[in-house]
């Protein structure tokens, strides 16, 4: 942590882990000699090297730091990434989710969307194969019946739909999106919801953010999705199809993630999947 302590100015004088989230960057929040605090992330190989340099591009953008969507940047190498933020630690952390905390992160991502695009963004559309899971399923369909989530019956019957339907959702578009909205990424302060973890950040569609936050959120006891977004068949199907591919993908490979990654995958296709059944007026998967 010298390195922190020469960027800051200050004598580290306690660590504090952090527990949560997926990430593989070391994290840390340190208490200093002057009675700061701040939350310490660090690249740990190229991967999470990676990974930050496109978060600093979000924390070093003066308009996107007025615009009060992500928390301050206090200092950072970018030759050998680390990243110095706030400490949002004595900020509301949901879960439990009250109907004010989901105003806020709606209210958040309003104001995501509207805030100028930092030079150099990348495109949703470079995930396009990401978001197409139901066509991938569609030429293997073995790895995902092995989930459990449906019958071989369901599955043809209801394959063509969410197909058709997945390819209606627009990818593209002039927003700012986070792609990684979840209550791990989330702090909710007074002056509003904040969002960190800005490594997928892209230009595209706004409606992505909150489409993939409901099945997480329907997971912590907050309400369901199609409460939330009624109807639209093309959002669910994509959501649905999204995170069904992705937990039925093997794990145990280098370069895979760990198998708690699929796990959390398939405990979110289970809500998205009755979302898309629900918007399609399809009937109710059900277990084989």
């Amino acid at each position: 942590m010298r390195r922190a302590e020469a960027l800051l100015g200050a004598r580290i004088t306690g660590t504090r882990g952090v527990v949560g989230g997926f990430s593989s960057a070391a994290r840390l929040v340190i208490d200093l000699e002057d009675g700061r605090s701040a939350f310490v992330k660090a690249a740990v190989d190229a991967d999470t090297a990676r990974w930050l340099r496109a978060e600093l591009r979000i924390y070093d953008d003066p308009g996107l730091q007025a615009a009060n969507i992500a928390p301050r940047l206090l200092a950072a190498d970018r030759e050998e990434p680390l990243i110095v933020l706030e400490d949002l630690s004595a900020c509301r952390r949901p879960p439990p989710w009250t109907a004010a905390d989901v105003d806020a992160v709606l209210a958040l991502l309003g104001r995501v969307h509207a805030a100028p695009l930092p030079a150099g963004l990348p495109g949703s559309e470079g995930y396009a194969e990401s978001f197409r899971g139901w066509s991938r399923v569609s030429r293997a369909p073995a790895p995902f019946l092995g989930l459990g989530l449906c019958t071989e019956a369901w599955l043809r019957d209801a394959l063509p739909r969410l197909v058709a339907a997945e390819a209606d959702l627009r990818l593209d578009g002039d927003s700012l999106v986070h792609l990684d909205v979840r209550s791990d990424n989330l702090a909710i302060r007074p002056g509003g919801a904040v969002l960190f973890d800005w490594n997928w950040a892209c230009r595209g569609n706004p409606e992505l953010d909150a489409a993939f936050w409901l099945p997480h959120l329907a997971l912590e006891d907050g309400p369901r999705p199609w409460e939330v977004r009624p109807g639209r068949p093309d959002l669910a199907a994509a959501v649905a199809g999204f995170f069904c591919f992705h937990a039925s993908l093997p794990t145990g490979r280098p370069g895979d993630p760990p198998p708690a990654v699929r796990d959390f995958q398939r405990s979110q296709g289970v809500v998205a999947i009755e979302w898309a059944a629900r918007a399609l007026a399809l009937p109710a998967p059900r277990s084989p």
